[in-house]
């Protein structure tokens, strides 16, 4: 019996045993236990440089924040360190999650699919550091003036506690990097025939309505920082659906 699928489109690897996926999941999960935990331990002795580097959009704010950050608990500086050490971890050890991830994954997709999927890890990271950046130097440092002046108007002296501040800080950066992969999601989906640029383009109002519920739910509550997650996402929405059909023109010509 011969098939009429192109030979891009046939999987190439032999189908496998359920125990054996089994098999591999859990040597993949253990692969990247490992890695993660390697990069946490490799992550304490950093936390204090990575400290310096959050706190300074509140250094460009205040001049100097030494005294405005408090810890009033006993351990207060280990669970500073430890949480400091999670996230850093979880940044730098990424490329190998996902590698070991999509080395999981990849046995059973397709030849294009593996091709698109490679593509769109590597769009993603760009994203994603582009969105923490864009977080990093222009969100960041406008939602700590807007939450010092709320204090001045309720008049209010703010002495925030540092485990505070940096959850507040690190939060707002992953939100920003997360959010900028929406592009990648859009156009996998795409060129998988999924969506249709038409259809985000009839769907573009409602889309838009999205993003700034989105923005809303992961920013502090000030028009203004909702308004810089907001507004790139839009603009990354158009481009996205360029992309598409982009892609439709060639398969349809």
């Amino acid at each position: 019996m011969t098939t009429n699928k192109p030979r891009d489109e046939i999987i190439e690897d032999a189908p496998k045993p359920f125990l054996d996926h089994l098999e591999d999941l859990r040597k993949t999960l253990l692969h990247m236990a490992f890695s993660f935990a390697a990069a946490f331990v490799a992550a304490i002795p950093l936390a204090p440089r990575v400290f310096v580097l959050i706190r300074r959009p509140l250094d460009r704010v205040l001049g100097n924040p030494e005294p405005f950050l408090r810890s009033l608990e006993v351990g207060g500086a280990f669970s500073l360190a430890m949480r400091i050490s999670f996230w850093t971890a979880l940044i730098a050890s990424s490329p190998l999650l996902i590698f070991f991830a999509a080395r999981f994954i990849f046995p059973g997709l397709t030849r294009r699919e593996r091709r698109l999927v490679s593509r769109a890890l590597v769009a993603a990271g760009g994203l994603f550091v582009l969105g923490v950046t864009m977080g990093y130097a222009l969100t960041l440092p406008l939602a700590l003036r807007i939450m010092l002046s709320l204090h001045t108007w309720m008049g209010v002296r703010p002495e925030w506690i540092v485990a505070s501040y940096v959850v507040f800080a690190l939060q707002l950066l992953l939100a920003f990097g997360l959010v900028f992969e929406l592009p990648v999601i859009l156009v996998i989906l795409g060129r998988l025939g999924v969506v249709r640029a038409a259809h985000l383009r009839q769907y573009r109002r409602h889309a838009i309505v999205l993003m700034f519920i989105v923005a809303a739910v992961l920013t502090p509550p000030d028009v203004m920082t909702q308004l810089v997650m907001a507004l790139p996402l839009v603009a990354l929405y158009e481009v996205c659906i360029w992309i598409i059909a982009s892609g439709e023109r060639k398969e349809d010509g």
